[in-house]
């Protein structure tokens, strides 16, 4: 199949940090006709930005969007209820109206799996095949982040949704491997059409001069929430300092924690020592990474979740840096495979501490290996235009058997 039309459906997408633009984008460089299903930019702003209030349809970089009306989220749970919400009922619409025919459907589930069901929709609507690429587990998130537990009846109630979801995909991708046994043990779902893709790395052009530090520099950048244990990083600067180490951090992002956070940094006085920098685009990260110590990449264990590859992980081993890895499964073993990494051997401040220590007392040679032995893995194993063409394949797979 020389031209496909794709059709696209993801509640998120640029200017909001997601690969699924990089994935569109390299589609629409292949010369295929690609039209994306997503929402109004909110991911990460405190409104929608005044450009997207009334825009509802444009192009970017030969992709077609189409943007959904969405409720802004706030810090509230029933505001992230709506959230969730407006863009399932909002897309569903469009999708129902949709009458251009495509060949194949591409979903990218990032949170919460109820986002895709649009795709679902138009993909039995008009007898073609839906592939879903699965990068956040449900109902097992809401789970991980305690957001309700497993005794709780809307859990229930979520477990069969979801199931139901996924079981109405055509075929499925998975962002890690333990995924796999996820969909066989929990969700009791057959896994014959179910393969592992890697997520593309999140790339961006470097915005700025690259940062040069007067002392050794820690740098994260990411969601502040629960599964990044953010306040054991923090807690952990404070016990390497107390043990004589000179020693910053930098700390980019924002999320549930980010008020937290930033007491904590006060009440342990560690303001001189940790800047917090808020959200910033990802070109500005790529200048504090540059000639960073170590970068922190960290993931709560527990659960299927807890042994997934960030996303984070693969843009990393890009820079050519440390890590300093805070992680299990999936994304521990594929560092360990690079080379390149620390591993804290616990989840505590103290064992942040150990780490974070052992990377500190090696000579700048033996870091500066380790850097380069995480920017070979990436040359050799995780390109963005090879991951994106992998996935462009199965659609193209997908779509032949469709017709």
């Amino acid at each position: 199949m020389a031209v496909m039309k794709i059709l696209v459906v993801c509640m998120h997408y640029y200017p909001e940090p997601f690969t699924i633009s990089s994935i569109c984008e390299h589609f629409a460089r292949q010369g295929h006709d690609v039209l994306v299903v997503t929402s109004k930019p909110h991911y990460g702003y405190a409104e929608i930005p005044e450009r997207y209030r009334n825009l509802d349809d444009e192009v970017i970089n030969g992709v077609r969007v189409h943007r959904c009306d969405i409720t802004i989220r706030t810090e509230r749970k029933l505001s992230i209820i709506k959230n969730y919400l407006s863009f399932y009922f909002h897309a569903k619409k469009y999708v129902k109206k949709l009458k251009e025919n495509f060949d194949v459907v591409y979903s990218m589930s990032l949170s919460p799996i109820i986002s895709v069901s649009p795709a679902n929709i138009y993909a039995r609507k008009h007898h073609v095949k839906h592939v879903l690429h699965c990068l956040d587990l449900w109902p097992e998130s809401v789970l991980i982040t305690k957001a309700m537990g497993p005794h709780n009846p809307f859990y229930h109630l979520l477990y069969h949704w979801s199931r139901n979801i996924y079981r109405k995909a055509d075929e499925i991708l998975v962002s890690s491997p333990s995924f796999i046994d996820y969909f066989s043990n929990v969700l009791k779902l057959p896994t014959n059409n179910i393969w592992f893709v890697m997520q593309p790395p999140l790339l961006t052009e470097k915005i700025g001069e690259d940062k040069h530090y007067e002392v050794p520099t820690l740098v994260y950048a990411g969601n502040i929430g629960k599964l990044q244990m953010v306040k054991e990083i923090v807690k952990a600067i404070k016990i390497v300092k107390d043990d004589g180490y000179n020693v910053n951090l930098v700390l980019i992002g924002n999320g549930s924690e980010a008020e937290e956070v930033k007491g904590l940094i006060q009440e342990l006085r560690l303001e001189e020592h940790i800047s917090y920098l808020g959200m910033q685009p990802r070109g500005v990260t790529a200048a504090y990474y540059a000639n960073a110590t170590g970068i922190i990449i960290p993931l709560k264990q527990g659960g299927y979740v807890g042994k997934t590859i960030p996303n984070k992980l693969v843009s990393c081993l890009n820079e050519g840096r440390p890590i300093l890895a805070f992680l299990h499964g999936d994304g521990a073993r594929m560092l360990d495979q690079a080379r390149g990494s620390i591993f804290a051997k616990g989840e505590d401040a103290r064992a942040f501490a150990i780490a974070m220590e052992e990377l500190l007392s090696m000579p700048k040679e033996e870091r500066e290996k380790l850097g380069q032995n995480n920017r070979d893995f990436y040359l050799a194993k995780c390109q963005k235009d090879e991951i994106c063409q992998e996935i462009l394949t199965e659609l193209i797979e997908a779509a032949k058997s469709s017709s």
